[in-house]
């Protein structure tokens, strides 16, 4: 497989994982109205660890019936954009913002609005590190260049 197969394998999955995050992709479970926190592991790929550190730091808030985490369609909803976010490059903490903006008054269209404008922003922030690490990978380039050179100049 060459480097090129690689990054091609990797866009597609990508672009599946943000379909799936984006709710493009048909519900498999659109009656079910409780998860277990096996059920949202599974179901988005993150362990149970992952679930219960974004239980503890607010993200997440789960119904809890003894040691049983019963979470939501909703909590369900936010897990799915506090993955979406991490994919597309955001902190925690931002995530959290742009979620809670949806509770708020007319909640719904604001978050549209801020979603929007942040995912913007965060556009061209990747944009300049893609233009910084290509520059890095550049520079990278004529540096083993020169060293191969200079080795080969020291075995002659």
């Amino acid at each position: 497989m060459t480097q090129l197969d690689r990054i091609e394998d990797t866009s597609a999955a990508l672009t599946l994982d943000v379909d799936f995050l984006l709710g493009l992709r048909e519900d498999p479970e659109p009656e079910q109205a409780v998860f277990r926190i096996g059920d949202l592991a599974k179901e988005f790929g993150v362990t149970l660890r992952t679930l219960r550190f974004y239980e503890d730091r607010g993200l997440l808030k789960p119904e809890r019936r003894g040691t049983t985490r019963l979470y939501s369609r909703a909590d369900r909803a936010r897990l799915r954009l506090i993955l979406l976010a991490k994919t597309l490059g955001f902190s925690l903490t931002e995530a959290k913002q742009l979620i809670e903006v949806y509770h708020q008054p007319n909640g719904k269209r604001i978050a549209l609005d801020v979603a929007l404008e942040r995912f913007e922003e965060q556009q061209q922030v990747l944009r300049d590190q893609q233009a910084e690490i290509e520059a890095s990978l550049q520079a990278m380039e004529v540096t083993v260049d020169h060293i191969r050179r200079r080795m080969a100049e020291a075995d002659a």
